[in-house]
């Protein structure tokens, strides 16, 4: 139990010590006094993201006070679903399968890497997060990086974390996140 949260406090650090300064994300400068929304649509890596959140109605929302912890999915992340899943989704008829979705990204807090590394060493090694969504994610560390395991057992890694909005805060993940079915 004391080596798993030496581990964590020890990979949080590592983990907030890229996380000073806003990144570049998708090759687009972040910044902090913009919302989720204005930093998203600028991002190379979000456009599948961005197209989705438009199609579910969420532009408003997102756009709000907040404030929201979102674990955006790259591109990449949503090539890696079964072919037509995101287009099948993005359909209007499909639009509450879709909010759900991607409700499940987001957490109603400003959640920081520092805030996420500490709720993880407090539960001795995992966290529960419940998002919008209704969804019970698990929040771990794996070396100096942070994973996060959906309902249907799928692992995100977070890429590139505490990119500062006016709204919250944003962690780039690797993998769509799943309700459990």
């Amino acid at each position: 139990m004391k080596f798993t949260l030496a581990a964590s406090v020890l990979a949080l650090s590592t983990f907030a010590a890229f996380a000073q300064e806003n990144p570049m994300v998708g090759g687009a400068a972040m910044f902090a006094d913009k919302t989720i929304v204005e930093n998203a649509v600028n991002s190379a890596d979000h456009t599948t993201l961005v197209a989705a959140v438009q199609a579910a109605g969420l532009v408003e929302t997102l756009s709000g006070e907040g404030p929201f912890t979102v674990f955006a999915p790259t591109n990449d992340a949503f090539a890696k679903l079964p072919a037509g899943t995101v287009e099948t989704l993005l359909m209007p008829e499909n639009k509450d399968q879709l909010t759900k979705i991607l409700t499940c990204h987001v957490v109603a807090a400003n959640a920081m890497a520092a805030d996420i590394g500490k709720m993880i060493a407090d539960g001795g090694g995992t966290h529960t997060v419940s998002t919008v969504g209704g969804c019970d994610f698990a929040i771990t560390m794996n070396g100096d990086a942070v994973n996060i395991t959906d309902g249907m057992g799928n692992v995100a890694t977070v890429t590139i974390a505490d990119v500062r909005q006016s709204n919250g805060v944003i962690h780039v993940i690797d993998t769509v996140l799943l309700p459990a079915m």
